[in-house]
């Protein structure tokens, strides 16, 4: 019978967490414990930058933090399941705001936040559920949610600014808003 060095094994999963093409981290009661590269590069984050700090850092306001956590707990308190996914806005160092899908396993389940793994994987191209935008309106969207203004964003789109301007007075419409910043906020908390 072969002996395992339990060491070695121990290296080499650290090693895996950490190399992971996959951005993880790992989270007690909400305070990220450790994070692999590829969080630093998808969140623009070092690792010192986010240990032993509030995943809060991650979103893109309080309310999302606390909204996402509240529909999180509940959904594995009611059902049980050890397991948790859904999409949404998250935000890089840079307060670039860009869709992911999130998958989170507790490994406590009396106690779901306790001590939880969490994966995220960028949406390159993402359709809104509740509004049915054109690519156009979905690219315009983007980069109203980080704050754009439309000359900025008609100059990263290669379009005038007046037809973003057109652009945005659709997306008022589909939302059923009267201001951007109504707008902003619908197309935040479109999930």
């Amino acid at each position: 019978m072969q002996m395992i060095d339990t060491s070695t094994t121990q290296k080499a999963s650290s090693l895996g967490f950490q190399e992971s093409p996959v951005a993880q981290i790992i989270v007690r009661y909400r305070r990220i414990n450790e994070a692999n590269k590829a969080v630093e590069r998808l969140f623009g984050y070092t690792r010192a930058d986010l240990i032993n700090r509030s995943v809060q850092r991650l979103y893109p306001s309080t309310a999302d933090f606390n909204q996402i956590g509240e529909r999180c707990e509940a959904r594995m308190r009611e059902t049980g399941d050890t397991h948790y996914e859904d999409e949404r806005f998250m935000q890089a160092s840079d307060k670039t705001i860009f869709w992911v899908q999130a998958k989170g396993a507790t490994l406590s389940p009396q106690d779901p936040f306790s001590l939880m793994i969490w994966s995220f994987e960028k949406i390159a191209d993402k359709s809104y559920r509740s509004v049915d935008l054109s690519p156009r309106e979905r690219e315009v969207a983007h980069h109203l949610v980080n704050g754009r203004t439309s000359r900025e964003i008609g100059e990263a789109l290669n379009i005038s600014h007046r037809t973003v301007e057109v652009h945005r007075a659709r997306l008022m419409r589909k939302f059923n808003v009267k201001n951007t910043a109504a707008l902003v906020s619908e197309i935040v908390h479109a999930f």
